[in-house]
């Protein structure tokens, strides 16, 4: 396993990327609402990125054909945005989303909710997001990557929440898919040991049932097994000497 360790100055442009994919974030956010398309998403992020002189991470990424995965309710990554697929009350929709600026990859996904969610649902995002953030406090030099993955599945099972296996982090630089895998799950104290100038892409993907998950036919689409709903919140953060910086805040 060959671990890139950035110097401060790739960073630094890995901090003008990941702000760069927070603004096309905010751009999606307002439009998530009842009666809106994924495909209206889709379109307000691929104008955001053409303004800010940004290039897509995912479309073209091995045949994807969007620049956003919209992934509503069941869906746990990798939905496909359509203008057929309109968002409703209750639903939730995960938006991720990756951009190139400079040579160097951002990742980033929220799960938001559309109308008003019903407890179980509501529950599972604030859930999910707190794993990231935990995880994301684990994210420090000496320590190890099992203790990244330990935060997130001991905070999710604890709740009765699956913690999807088939999918994980990952390292990302100048390539979207660098080492270290970064799982979900596993025990404390294991992998490789953390060290300054890593940067991992930290992303729980969440079911509110069974971890089990399989894909559509589309070869993307990937679904929960037991039809129970799935969060997914990830941000790009860099462990420094000075504890880990969110680049996608």
């Amino acid at each position: 396993m060959a671990i890139l360790i950035k110097t401060a100055a790739e960073i630094e442009k890995m901090r003008r990327s990941g702000e760069a994919l927070s603004q096309v974030h905010e751009a999606v956010r307002p439009l998530v609402v009842v009666g809106a398309s994924t495909m209206d998403l889709e379109d307000a992020a691929a104008a955001k990125m053409e303004s800010l002189h940004a290039v897509s991470a995912f479309k073209g990424y091995h045949g994807f054909p969007a620049v956003l995965c919209t992934s509503v309710n069941s869906e746990v990554v990798h939905g496909i945005p359509s203008p057929k697929r309109i968002l409703a009350d209750g639903d939730i929709v995960s938006v991720d989303c990756g951009v190139i600026v400079d040579g160097f990859y951002s990742d980033c996904a929220v799960t938001y909710a559309v109308g008003t969610p019903s407890p179980v649902t509501r529950k599972l995002l604030d859930v999910t997001r707190a794993s990231l953030e935990e995880a994301i406090r684990q994210a420090l030099p000496g320590g190890r990557l099992g203790d990244i993955s330990a935060a997130v599945q001991e905070m999710c099972e604890a709740e009765g929440f699956g913690v999807v296996r088939e999918f994980v982090g990952h390292g990302i630089g100048r390539s979207m898919h660098e080492d270290p895998q970064v799982p979900n799950f596993g025990p404390r104290g294991k992998g490789p040991r953390l060290k300054a100038g890593m940067v991992l892409a930290i992303e729980p993907m969440i079911n509110a049932g069974a971890p089990g998950v399989k894909v559509l036919p589309d070869g993307w689409t990937t679904i929960t097994l037991d039809g129970s709903v799935s969060a997914h919140f990830e941000h790009t953060v860099a462990i420094t000497k000075d504890g880990p910086q969110v680049l996608t805040r």
